[in-house]
């Protein structure tokens, strides 16, 4: 047996003297303690959680924000591309033209093509969406109703079908443009990548304004066009803290389209080195006709889409009417045909008379209305273009042949008349004003067009006021006039914001049981329920203390019984109904028609939190 049960704690172990013991604990205690080693995770771990730790990164660091927003500028400078290339071959195939030349810039085409492919192919369109409706029945959202409305959440498949409409609308010679695509498509891989990295809303409805950047951009090389493009008509305002995104994203976009091949547009022009001052008066004329003529282009699409809706003729049959309708159109000029990306150029520079220019206008204006009316999808934003560069030529021809001493340059006028209608229709004067500024490189021509640009707005602003996006919202009864988040107040409902613990009595009781239950300071109201538990009105505590006949039942003085808030209705709606209703709560029932009682809504408290969310955006919009 040991003399020290405590030298050996089981059989075979060593025994260490007390002594060394002791020394030993005190060489551990002189010893620094070794740093702890963190546990290497196998390189499967690490790879399953990299999506982790990029969203964090993201989250936590703007720069890395930017960094997102250039591989969103590249994905979306190669889809532009690919759009353009894909629409070119179409072109190609169905009309018998050359790599190098453009379907508008023709000086004619054979008779057969011309009549046969747009309407043949207006058919398939209609065949094509009716089919994929089946599939994907949900309307798509463009980015301006996705950032006002939806936080910048967009459906990619949705998204695709969009550009697969566009592809085939524009390839068959529908006088629609494939801005509308390109923006599409780039803001819904944004909204994608945004969502897969869970940003914040503010953030998504960024990065959605960089896909729209990237889009156009890619589309005009023009970096700044494609920046205030999303600053101005997707994001819809300019922060300092949020240029450094679009600005990347555009940037990068520019380049992956040169790294491809060429641009889709590309405008080379010769414009005079100064502007006097007198020839800014016709040119602000020329912005007030710019802006007549976009609103009436916009009631001709709605007039065509309403006389295709009355009529009887199948929504998948009109776009093959449509389609004979420009085939028509082509046979005169086939300048009417698709965007109009090569017949831009011609026209600037060409020598044409004043009563071909006009026909023109008339012919193009028809072709994109009847376009889009009869169901091809696409844009205006370069048949705007188009269509004021003709309006320009037009001005200046009749300028001149008033007055020879006082004429302003046709190309200076094309050029004022093709931003000024844009503006007019796409919305966007900065926008206009970088485009032609990247196109020309003039800086006084960038400031006679932001002139004309700005009467244009403004006329139209105070005589129509919608530009065609806009409008187009209205006609569904969206009262949406910018791409400003307003879904947030749609989020506010009054479900979210009532007070579900309410005291309830019935109709029925007694004035006199009613004081004895609740006495003064009890609380302020009570909801009033009849015999089958529904909503009958609301009693104020003071005016029943204060009625001295208590024979008389809640039923004789209750108020409000028939007005009350619905869980759906918004905090707008609600301020609304306290306003009319001239109350200070307001009972909230499930349904009109069982009326049974959820909850109670005070205005101040419905004040305060549309207060609260005000202040928060407008921290957002200032970048606090």
């Amino acid at each position: 047996m040991s003399a020290h049960p405590g030298d050996s704690l089981h059989a075979g172990a060593t025994r260490v003297p007390f002594r060394g013991r002791r020394a030993a604990a005190a060489r551990a205690a002189s010893t620094p303690p070794r740093p702890l080693r963190r546990p290497r995770r196998p390189i499967g771990s690490a790879v399953l959680h990299a999506p982790q730790v990029l969203r964090a990164l993201v989250r936590a660091d703007e720069i890395w924000l930017v960094v997102l927003a250039a591989f969103i500028g590249c994905g979306t400078g190669i889809a532009v591309w690919s759009m353009t290339f894909a629409t070119q071959i179409v072109h190609e195939v169905l009309f018998g033209i050359s790599r190098s030349q453009r379907l508008s810039a023709m000086v004619e085409l054979a008779q057969v093509p011309t009549l046969v492919v747009p309407a043949v192919g207006g058919l398939f369109l209609g065949l094509l969406t009716l089919a994929l409706g089946r599939f994907y029945p949900r309307r798509t959202v463009d980015p301006i109703e996705a950032n006002a409305l939806f936080g910048g959440r967009m459906s990619l498949s949705g998204s695709l079908i969009v550009v697969l409409q566009t592809i085939v609308s524009n390839g068959v010679g529908a006088s629609v443009g494939l801005e509308a695509g390109y923006t599409q498509i780039g803001s819904a891989l944004a909204s994608r990548w945004g969502h897969a990295f869970r940003v914040r809303r503010t953030e998504l409805r960024l990065l959605v304004g960089c896909g729209a950047a990237g889009a156009i951009a890619g589309a005009f090389n023009a970096p700044l066009t494609g920046a205030f493009y999303a600053f101005e008509l997707v994001i819809g305002t300019y922060t300092l803290g949020a240029f450094a995104p679009v600005a990347v994203a555009a940037i990068v976009s520019v380049a992956v389209v040169h790294a491809i091949g060429h641009p889709p547009f590309e405008l080379e022009l010769q414009v005079p080195s100064r502007i006097d001052g007198l020839d800014y008066i016709p040119i602000l004329a020329l912005g007030m006709l710019c802006a007549l003529v976009g609103i009436a282009i916009m009631r001709g699409v709605t007039l065509t889409e309403e006389m295709f809706r009355k009529s009887r003729v199948p929504v998948w049959l009109r776009p093959g009417i449509g389609g004979v309708i420009i085939g028509v159109l082509a046979l005169v000029t086939p300048a009417v045909l698709s965007s109009g990306h090569g017949a831009l150029g011609v026209v600037i520079e060409a020598p044409y008379p004043l009563w071909w220019v006009g026909l023109l206008v008339l012919l193009k204006a028809t072709a994109s209305a009847v376009s889009i009316g009869s169901g091809f999808r696409g844009g205006l934003f370069f048949a705007s273009l188009f269509l004021g560069a003709l309006v320009g030529k037009a001005f200046a021809g009749a300028l001149f042949a008033v007055s020879t001493a006082h004429a302003v340059s046709p190309v200076v006028c094309a050029l004022v008349g093709m931003s000024g209608l844009a503006v007019a229709i796409i919305g966007g004067p900065l926008t206009m004003g970088f485009l032609v500024l990247e196109a020309t490189g003039s800086l006084p021509m960038t400031l006679a067009v932001l002139a004309a640009c700005v009467v244009s707005s403004l006329t139209v602003r105070r005589t129509f006021g919608y530009s065609f996006a806009t409008w187009r919202f209205h006609l569904r009864g969206e009262a949406i006039r910018s791409a400003v988040d307003i879904g947030w107040m749609r989020n506010l409902t009054v479900g979210r914001m009532m007070r579900r613990e309410v005291r309830t009595v019935r109709a029925a009781t007694p004035l006199a049981a009613f004081k004895r239950d609740f006495p003064l300071g009890a609380t302020q109201r009570v909801i009033v329920l009849d015999d089958a538990d529904r909503y009958a009105g609301i009693v104020q505590l003071p005016e029943a203390h204060a009625d001295t006949d208590d024979e008389h039942t809640l039923a004789d003085i209750v108020h409000y019984g028939d007005t009350m808030l619905l869980p759906q209705m918004t905090i707008k709606e609600a301020i609304a109904m306290f306003e009319n209703a001239e109350s200070d709560a307001l009972v909230v029932v499930d349904a009109p028609d069982t009326r049974h009682v959820i909850g109670l809504l005070t205005e101040q408290h419905a004040l305060r939190r549309y207060s609260e969310e005000l202040e928060r955006r407008r921290r957002e919009l200032s970048g606090e």
